[in-house]
């Protein structure tokens, strides 16, 4: 396996913590995303995971855990699920881990629970891999209390 440098960007009071690993396959987003240039931030996260899926882990695990995001982060999510479902080895997986307050998860039914991942799902596509997609209901200090997990 080709040596790809991980990518850590700090968080600050409008972009969110993304560290993304190549050796464990884990790219994790947390905090809030409501930045002034959403594409001065996702860019190079852009690039990065275009370059990781040339020679991604046997297992991805995208993590979202943002508090609260704005309409141009979720563009640039969409195209960064896109791109990881889209790598060519039939066999790996992708899961995508989204973290939601408890009270939030509690209060979804089964049709709520569609609805939250009905733009996720749509982002996905046509996937060439497996994916899987994890809930989680969490506590204020971001503690799991719950969690439920749908196959795509």
């Amino acid at each position: 396996m080709a040596h790809m440098e991980n990518l850590y960007i700090e968080p600050s009071a409008k972009t969110p913590q993304i560290d993304l690993n190549h050796l464990t396959g884990e790219l994790i987003f947390s905090g809030k995303s409501i930045p002034e240039n959403a594409a001065k931030l996702y860019e190079n996260v852009l690039k990065w995971v275009l370059e990781y899926i040339m020679n991604p882990r046997h297992t991805t695990n995208l993590r979202i855990n943002l508090e609260y995001f704005n309409t141009a982060s979720t563009i640039w999510l969409a195209k960064i699920v896109k791109a990881l479902c889209s790598m060519k080895e039939v066999e790996y997986t992708v899961m995508i881990h989204l973290y939601f307050d408890i009270e939030d998860f509690n209060n979804m039914d089964d049709e709520d629970h569609k609805d939250a991942l009905s733009p996720i799902i749509d982002m996905i596509g046509s996937p060439t891999v497996s994916v899987g997609i994890k809930m989680y209901g969490t506590d204020e200090k971001g503690a799991i209390l719950k969690e439920s997990i749908v196959l795509v």
